[in-house]
């Protein structure tokens, strides 16, 4: 797997030069580790099993290279396998588009199977599709479909991979898949009601082949402490991995979820122009940031924070926040080093930001009459809140095409965004996410529902000591 994909890129040129086919291994715009993996492997697959092959056979992650940090389970996956980033070849290296022009292009599409519209014209070149997600769409020859509802699309490339002669299948693509079938069932926990009998099966299929893989708990466990890892994340990254945003009339206000406490996050240098240059960037008048962590009981508690250099704005949406009591957040204020951001201890720890989202779309439904907000401006009331002489941490405004507008889906009204950021889709709809296509109402295992289920169990081991109990 090293080799090949070291070799990937001179492949990938010389084709060009010299006019031959390029197949291109495509995963799904969120890059998760299940769209990583399932591209990599197959295209590995391919290189190795076709018959005196003329085609270059190239796995594309489907995000500008610079993205990819955010998936820090894929990164640590990586890593452990000791495959360099560097061999990675990611959307923003290739133009599939030219290549198709030039009938160069042959497509595999693998963790999805329909193509988003600004790819619309690269349709022709799918040869094949593999994915498992109910299909949106029929394809009809020459393209080969292979569809089915498990619980990892890495599961069907295992077992593609199975069919053909399975002496190319190497103890670190056997890792890369058993790892990414576990992260996507959970650790095959049934009431996850992620895993299919056919994802055990190969699971244990390559446990047999290669013994040496790691027991499932084990890598599991480093999975999921890496997906939620944002220790080597700069504070931009870390508000984009899990991000959504709500707009009203000519305000946008983001909410982002930290896995780290809020006096961490408030303690990293410069945090205050991040804060400003990131909201700038994408149109925010307002950022919201909610801290998840755990006490040393090993008990979950949630911090918040609202930044925006509008004071008017700031205190506002803090006065809805403080006031909600559907749900009440008990909010208590928290002594904060930055006069643009209020900080607060969250009472309420089961107040999700699923909770907190429709108290922000309740607020901007009644500020919307108020008139339009500029981003990183201060106001006269900013100016009397800061303190004396100190100067302004966001670089004044160049006038008005300073500021990006939002996306078009930011502007419809009040609508909410993409389930993760704005600016990278949303996480497939398999492991550790809402609404997957195999969850027929059992527990859902979203990072939430985790930190959730701990809380309650707290709360229940609590009452199970109280003197009443004894």
């Amino acid at each position: 797997m090293e080799a090949f994909l070291g070799g990937c890129r001179a492949a990938l040129q010389e084709s060009i030069r010299s006019q031959q086919e390029v197949h291109v291994v495509l995963g799904n715009e969120s890059c998760d580790l299940d769209s990583m993996v399932s591209a990599l492997a197959l295209a590995y697959f391919f290189a190795k099993t076709f018959p005196e092959p003329r085609a270059a056979f190239i796995p594309v992650l489907n995000i500008p290279r610079s993205d990819f940090p955010l998936r820090t389970e894929s990164t640590f996956l990586l890593k452990e396998q000791r495959i360099p980033e560097s061999s990675i070849i990611f959307r923003d290296e290739i133009d599939l588009l030219a290549l198709h022009q030039a009938r160069l292009l042959s497509l595999t599409l693998v963790d999805h199977h329909v193509l988003p519209s600004q790819d619309v014209a690269l349709e022709e070149a799918v040869v094949e599709v593999i994915d498992h997600r109910p299909l949106e769409r029929e394809r009809g020859p020459p393209c080969r479909v292979t569809s089915e509802l498990v619980g990892s699309c890495a599961t069907l490339v295992t077992e593609k991979i199975f069919q053909g002669p399975v002496e190319f299948l190497d103890q670190t693509v056997a890792a890369l898949l058993h790892g990414t079938i576990v992260l996507d069932c959970v650790n095959m926990a049934a009431e996850a009601g992620k895993v299919t009998p056919k994802d055990v099966h190969f699971a244990s299929l390559l446990e047999s082949k290669f013994p040496d893989l790691p027991p499932r708990g084990v890598i599991f466990e480093a999975l999921q402490n890496a997906k939620f890892d944002v220790s080597g994340l700069t504070t931009d990254q870390m508000l984009r991995k899990d991000l959504k945003a709500v707009s009203g009339k000519d305000v946008v206000i983001a909410l982002s979820s930290v896995y780290v406490t809020l006096q961490d996050f408030l303690r990293r240098p410069a945090v205050e122009q991040d804060l400003c240059a990131f909201c700038r960037q994408r149109g925010y008048d307002a950022l919201v940031v909610m801290t998840i962590s755990f006490s040393e009981r090993n008990e979950p508690f949630r911090q918040l924070a609202v930044y925006s250099h509008q004071g008017a704005l700031r205190t506002a949406v803090c006065q809805n926040l403080e006031d909600s009591n559907n749900p009440s957040l008990g909010l208590s204020l928290l002594e904060s080093p930055h006069p643009t951001i209020r900080a607060y201890t969250q009472g309420d720890a089961t107040a999700s930001r699923k909770k907190v989202l429709p108290i922000v779309k309740d607020f901007l439904r009644d500020w919307g009459h108020r008139g339009t907000m500029q981003p990183c401006r201060k106001t006269r009331a900013e100016s009397a809140e800061a303190s004396p002489g100190r100067a302004d941490s966001c670089p004044p405004e160049r006038g008005a095409a300073s500021r990006k507008d939002p996306p078009k889906s930011q502007r419809l009204g009040d609508d909410l965004l993409g389930d993760e950021d704005t600016l990278l889709p949303p996480t497939p709809m398999n492991s550790l996410v809402d609404e997957c296509p195999l969850d027929q109402g059992l527990p859902k295992l979203s990072a939430e529902a985790i930190f959730e289920k701990f809380n309650r169990i707290a709360v229940a081991r609590s009452c199970e000591d109280s003197p009443e109990k004894k």
